[in-house]
């Protein structure tokens, strides 16, 4: 499975981006897909994801209320809409899929997933 993210750029804080992640197989089938993040001299962060088998979805509290992620399983898609941003969303947003069922708390755990995406950067100017 390879994963492509793309959509990053740059934005005026308040402003909106739409990151979407396509896969080259069936990736979306089963299991989940979730988003992270890295900003600079940071570590890797989890920003939300999507679990297949209920479509729950789950995020960092900081972005709650902001982001929304959704998928499209016949498109091989998840995506990533991130509105009211903020200086500190700043990083390279990297895509990932885990291919079993996990607690909400797992899924958090980026070393829980098993592809991985190459990166798409956000930079949110002040």
């Amino acid at each position: 499975v390879q994963l492509q993210a793309f959509g990053g750029g740059l934005v005026q804080a308040g402003g909106s981006l739409r990151l979407s992640c396509a896969a080259s197989g069936r990736a979306f089938s089963s299991g989940a897909a979730g988003w992270f993040r890295q900003a600079p001299g940071k570590e890797r962060e989890f920003v939300a994801s999507i679990r297949w088998s209920d479509r729950n979805t789950f995020y960092e509290h900081s972005v709650k209320g902001r982001f929304t992620i959704s998928g499209d399983n016949a498109k091989n898609s998840v995506f990533l809409q991130m509105n009211s941003l903020k200086p500190e969303d700043t990083a390279i947003y990297y895509c990932a899929v885990v291919n079993r069922n996990y607690i909400s708390s797992a899924l958090r755990d980026g070393t829980r997933y098993d592809y991985w995406g190459q990166g798409t950067e956000v930079t949110v100017s002040s």
